[in-house]
């Protein structure tokens, strides 16, 4: 029973080593498949070469709306998806829990707010939140041209939900991919993340 035990205290670590792993700055993003609220399958492999971005979101949480009713998130959208970045918001909500959204309501929403992410994934099982470990939303994920994470965290330096905050709040999203297309270091390349936690399947 001791061997037992050990072995499946062993596999776990070393599953949630790889899980750690998997993510941590610095190293490939993990490849991934989703389908968008338009019905189309996207793959991350797909955008190599691209500055990918991905964002955690549900509507429900005010921290999310924080940066969606100010304008704020669909101005960084437009803004980088016009220089050429790929811009994958991401609905990791399971059915029944806050922030789920069909694929009809997803684009009635994205409508209303005037959202301009390149696609908007549906992920209602999880499989890509599990992925990425992704805990908050809003949470943030910046890949470079060759597939390697050099971003993962918060979206800014003021985690509340004032949007009064916005104007004087460092981007960290902005900051990666500025640095980076210009060849730089990246200054901060993982900030806590903030926000209501991701509303996965059993989650309450």
């Amino acid at each position: 029973m001791r061997r037992l035990a050990f072995a499946t205290a062993l596999c776990a670590l070393f599953a949630w080593t790889l899980t750690a792993s998997a993510v941590r700055v610095g190293s490939q993003a993990p490849d991934f498949t989703g389908t968008d609220s338009h019905g189309q399958t996207h793959t991350l492999s797909q955008y190599r070469g691209q500055f990918v971005v991905l964002e955690w979101t549900n509507n429900g949480c005010p921290f999310t709306r924080k940066h969606y009713d100010s304008g704020n998130m669909q101005a960084l959208q437009r803004e980088w998806t016009g220089r050429g970045v790929i811009w994958l918001t991401i609905l990791s909500s399971a059915q029944g829990q806050q922030g789920y959204m069909t694929a009809s309501e997803e684009n009635a929403y994205m409508a209303r707010v005037h959202a301009d992410p390149t696609a908007a994934i549906l992920d209602p099982s999880g499989t890509i939140g599990h992925l990425y470990d992704a805990k908050t939303t809003p949470e943030m994920v910046v890949i470079d041209r060759s597939g390697k994470i050099i971003y993962q965290g918060a979206i800014d330096d003021h985690p509340t939900t004032d949007v009064a905050d916005i104007p004087h709040s460092k981007n960290y999203v902005s900051e990666a991919l500025s640095e980076a297309m210009d060849g730089q270091p990246i200054a901060v390349a993982y900030a806590r993340p903030y926000g209501c936690s991701v509303k996965y399947a059993g989650a309450e």
